[in-house]
């Protein structure tokens, strides 16, 4: 009998400190990765940020096909 709570105390401890180290919110927040991300966006920014010079396109005439 005392075997089989010694076995369920052990692993319900087990068990608690698991989920107690999952649910901190500083497990997904890791200081030294966010601050490499942040130097990576300064070094390139986002492609769709960048956006070509328009060109000056001639006026559609109906009947032309778009290029």
């Amino acid at each position: 009998m005392i075997d089989y709570f010694a076995l369920a105390l052990g692993h319900g401890l087990l068990v608690l400190a698991f989920l107690r180290l999952v649910m901190r919110d500083s497990l997904d927040a890791d200081p030294a990765i966010t601050e490499l991300e942040q130097v990576a966006k300064a070094k390139h920014p986002n492609p769709r940020s960048i956006r070509r010079s328009p060109r000056a396109r001639p006026p559609r005439v109906e009947g032309q096909p778009e290029r």
